[in-house]
């Protein structure tokens, strides 16, 4: 049978009887019993005080078998442990060739199960197997799988596309591990996309089975580098970019020097982790970051294609767009313009060579983008002034009011901002967290003011999924708003409902935010929304089960025909109205 003789491959080959040649020997034999004694006496444990002890154990009922089972076990273990000893013991060229030596003897049994895992055992010991070894082992689909993740690295270094095949499911997984965070169920703005902190994200399962695959292997890491960048080029998805960072910060958390550094970007991207921890550039971070960029000497540029992907990170730009929020508002007290800010212009520089990223790869033009002076001198100034007119108007609310009685709040948008959100990728990006800003703070009048500029977009921005879940997260604290006709109008009919036939990323966070929010919202345009929102033949299956999940919840608060009956006739017809759901 073929299992046999796995059992006992290459045996023969060291001189050694096994299962084949006791056949063949019984075969030929006249008295059985004699030859199988032979057998025994010339392959059993060759010690003499046995003589006496394996009559013994018949005695006892123990098989022969479980016996030298038992010897082999033990005997297996203490030459595992001797193999691991040789490995650290003396000079370095005598405990190899120790290990090579044993190895050449007894790789011809290492399909052999038993002893297969001594072999592995001293190829993983060894920086160098030798390469007809290695191959004979990528040939083999079995042993391949069997040996040590410190064997493969030796067999991926010149096998890419072996290397890739492996790589590249955990790759799909950890894409498809971002999305479903994004499309959570769970909508809260305070635990977001962004919530987990750095050195937590590194822990994910994807991160450390590729650190592992890595080990200390420069080659395997540049490999892994290549790959996520032409993943980025044929993709543009940014969360490659995250893993980019996650995976060079968790060579880091492993002290691995060999590989941080020869990364030109470790340092800066270090330094970038602490902000985005702290979710804020502080001055001295700040000057440290500016000291890296400033520091791309004259023929290395290429260095700031790697840089503009560690920045093009979401969980960067998150941390970069923020801090441009907070020193907006800074600004506004101090009575100072944005050109005048150091590092607000930092900022916007990393930000610009972040968004910049996917251009620069592309083109392979290693040079930072130009700063659009219109972004500094009339786009920031006009984010600033809606911060004034929030302050102007909160102060009026306080004011006695006259005769002509209260100001109200200024409803028009500049033409040029909308202009600046359409034309210009870093105002987007500004002027969309300045959005998530003024709705984190509960601020409807700026918000419902700010929403119509978001239906066209640089690139479609305001419908990207990292901005909706966000958007998301932070309506809910604007919950009692949903009643109100004009406000589920102006946010619904007026934003959402534009893009959804267009884009079913967009139908799915409609249906996610209903999810959360139904019982807020009047009846009669909960209704009508249902009917906007059903899916259609083109629809994916996640619109559908959401759409489903979401129908069930309105079918389940629907009062019932017998509470409808027993409310007591009237003389007149009254028209119908829809009655407020209960909560």
């Amino acid at each position: 049978a073929p299992g046999q003789a796995e059992m006992y491959a290459g045996l023969q080959e060291l001189g050694v009887a096994n299962g084949e040649d006791l056949k063949e020997t019984l075969t030929n034999c006249t008295e059985p019993l004699k030859a199988i004694e032979q057998f025994q006496t010339e392959n059993g444990v060759l010690l003499p005080s046995l003589q006496y002890a394996l009559p013994f154990l018949d005695l006892h009922g123990t098989p022969r078998l479980e016996f030298h089972q038992s010897v082999f076990d033990e005997l297996r273990e203490k030459l595992l442990e001797r193999v691991s000893a040789i490995a650290l013991e003396g000079k370095v060229e005598e405990r190899y060739k120790k290990l090579e030596d044993l190895l050449e003897k007894s790789f011809s049994l290492v399909k052999m199960p038993s002893i297969q895992p001594v072999v592995m055992c001293v190829m993983k010991h060894l920086p160098k197997v030798p390469e007809k070894k290695l191959k004979l082992v990528m040939a083999d689909k079995d042993l391949y799988k069997a040996c040590a993740v410190e064997v493969k690295r030796q067999i991926w270094q010149d096998n890419q596309a072996l290397f890739g095949d492996e790589v590249s499911p955990l790759l799909k997984q950890y894409i498809l591990e971002k999305e479903n965070i994004l499309f959570s169920n769970d909508i809260s703005f305070l635990q977001n996309f962004f919530s987990p902190s750095p050195k937590t994200r590194r822990q994910g399962e994807v991160v450390q089975k590729l650190t592992q695959m890595i080990g200390k292997n420069v080659k395997l890491y540049d490999m892994v580098l290549q790959f996520l960048r032409t993943l980025f080029l044929r993709t543009r998805n940014v969360h490659y970019c995250t893993l980019r960072a996650e995976l060079l910060m968790s060579l880091h958390d492993l002290e691995i020097s060999e590989i941080c550094t020869v990364d030109p970007c470790h340092k800066f991207t270090w330094c970038l982790d602490a902000c985005i921890r702290e979710k804020f550039v502080d001055n001295k971070r700040a000057r440290e970051l500016q000291g890296f960029l400033d520091g791309v000497k004259k023929g290395q540029e290429q260095v700031l294609g790697d840089l503009s992907m560690i920045l093009c990170d979401p969980f960067a730009i998150n941390t970069l767009a923020l801090s441009t929020i907070r020193h907006l508002q800074d600004l506004v007290g101090q009575d100072t313009l944005p050109r005048e800010s150091p590092d607000l212009l930092l900022l916007l520089r990393m930000l610009s060579l972040g968004q910049g990223a996917w251009d620069m790869i592309d083109s392979q033009i290693f040079k930072e983008p130009k700063m659009e002076a219109e972004l500094i001198t009339r786009f920031l100034p006009l984010l600033m002034s809606f911060v004034v007119d929030d302050h102007t108007f909160t102060v009026d609310q306080k004011l006695p009011s006259e005769e002509k009685g209260p100001i109200p709040y200024p409803s028009t948008i500049p033409e040029a901002f909308t202009k600046f959100l359409q034309e210009n990728r870093i105002a987007c990006e500004i002027g969309l967290y300045y959005i998530l800003h003024i709705t984190k703070q509960r601020n409807k009048n700026a918000f419902l003011r700010l929403l119509p500029a978001l239906v066209e977009t640089f690139s479609d921005l305001a419908f990207s999924d990292i901005f909706l879940h966000l958007l998301t997260g932070n309506l809910t604290l604007l919950s009692d708003e949903f009643a109100l006709e004009e406000f589920c109008t102006s946010l619904f009919d007026g934003f959402f409902l534009t893009a959804c036939s267009r884009k079913e990323n967009v139908h799915r966070h409609v249906l996610r935010l209903l999810l959360h929010l139904h019982h807020k919202v009047a009846p009669a345009k909960l209704e009508s929304l249902q009917k906007a929102l059903e899916p259609t033949k083109q629809s994916g299956e996640a619109v559908k089960e959401l759409y489903n999940q979401l129908s069930e919840k309105l079918e389940l608060r629907k009062p019932s025909p017998a509470e409808v009956t027993e409310t007591p006739a009237m003389e007149l017809p009254l028209p119908t109205v829809p009655t407020p759901a209960s909560r």
